[in-house]
């Protein structure tokens, strides 16, 4: 896929530009032709003569030459490129493409590139989680441009978590991906929610459901696939992903994931609430265990935060939200009133009422009904096939 291609690589300030030798020579290896620029902050990590060697081509950092007065044109840069990848990028560079700042030569490129723009962030957890930091990442994807998403692990901090540039492989493999699949819904950030919600009772005890993951876990898996960047987010399940371009988030209770959903909200162009969160908890969490005395138990409940609702009422323009609705009577009417109370782009109903459908199964049997009250039918399918039917139903919406 690379074989022939022109391929700019942008290099930054960051301790992760040492990546970028073995980055230049993967790229080297596939075929593609490689010039490189460089911040002259990234010079102090890597030398130009290393990628150089590596680029078989050389390394432009300045707008000119002061020894021969020659002149680097970014715009001939942008023309020439199929591909622009920066990585690293780090916080100030992505500060300046996010507003509009030029004052160097990677900047200039950027702002006459043709070409699609990929880019793969580097820094500590704490600037990555930064709400500065995601504004900025937020506002040049508005532009077009491709996160390749930082990965969990050791930073040069000594600190653990998210923030570390992606691997080389891992950038060939998502360039390569990109390229082949085109994927409909690239740029995009989805957010799910799968799984129970456990009320706590006391330290043993818990007020929960039957709910698996299983569909939420599915629709994660198809989403990325679909080039979406996944965050998800689930209660207490046995479910697992050999995805890990998927971003999980583990949660207990309701509270809990509340919190995190709201975190993750207003990022989100997709936002699916697949979660059976519970609708009660306890009032009251006892601090020791229960001891069973009594021949009867009571226990208050209360109701607990409706974040589907709460979403809806804050949801803002190009953000599709998405519930799921198990009902046992009055199927269609129940999820209409759910779908315009809780202002939703569509609602998928499941019925108890059909065998094979509902918790922990690995088939599902759903109805989707859109906000102007159009319903659709779908037979029995894998959970996989429902996942799918569900993105292309996202898809035609986008």
């Amino acid at each position: 896929m690379l074989k022939g291609k022109n391929i700019l690589l942008g290099v930054c300030g960051s301790i992760a530009s040492y990546k970028t030798a073995y980055l230049t020579r993967l790229l080297v290896k596939a075929g593609a032709n490689v010039k490189v620029i460089m911040t002259n902050e990234a010079k102090s990590f890597i030398t130009p003569l290393t990628l150089s060697t590596l680029s078989k081509n050389p390394v432009y950092s300045d707008y000119f030459n002061e020894t021969t007065g020659e002149w680097n044109n970014h715009v001939d840069f942008g023309m020439w490129a199929d591909y622009f990848i920066i990585a690293p990028i780090t916080a100030n560079t992505l500060a300046k493409l996010a507003n509009g700042l030029c004052d160097n030569l990677l900047a200039a490129t950027y702002f006459s590139a043709k070409c699609p723009v990929y880019f793969a962030p580097a820094m500590d957890l704490d600037m990555w989680k930064h709400p500065a930091i995601q504004h900025n990442i937020s506002k040049i994807q508005e532009y077009g441009n491709i996160l390749i998403k930082p990965t969990y692990g050791e930073l040069a901090s000594g600190l653990i978590g998210e923030g570390r540039m992606a691997e080389p492989e891992e950038i060939i493999n998502f360039l390569i991906s990109h390229i082949n699949n085109n994927p409909a819904l690239a740029g995009k950030k989805a957010l799910i929610t799968a799984g129970p919600t456990y009320e706590p009772i006391d330290p043993v005890r818990f007020i929960g459901n039957h709910s698996s993951g299983k569909m939420g876990f599915a629709l994660a898996e198809e989403l990325s696939k679909q080039g979406a960047e996944v965050t998800l987010i689930c209660g207490p399940t046995t479910q697992t992903s050999t995805n890990t371009s998927i971003f999980r988030i583990d949660v207990g209770s309701s509270n809990e994931m509340a919190a995190a959903v709201e975190e993750h909200f207003k990022a989100s162009d997709i936002i699916i609430m697949s979660a059976a969160v519970a609708d009660y908890r306890p009032k009251e969490i006892a601090s020791e265990k229960i001891k069973k005395t009594d021949s009867e138990f009571n226990l208050e409940l209360v109701k607990t935060t409706d974040i589907l609702s709460e979403l809806g009422k804050r949801k803002q323009t190009g953000q599709l939200l998405i519930g799921f609705a198990l009902e046992t009577q009055n199927e269609e009417e129940n999820a209409k009133g759910k779908l315009l109370k809780k202002n939703l782009d569509f609602i998928v109903l499941n019925s108890l009422q059909d065998k094979g459908a509902g918790f922990k199964s690995d088939t599902n049997k759903i109805t989707i009904i859109d906000k102007n009250l159009r319903i659709e039918h779908y037979p029995l399918k894998t959970k996989q096939e429902v996942a799918e039917d569900i993105c292309k139903k996202i898809i035609d919406l986008l």
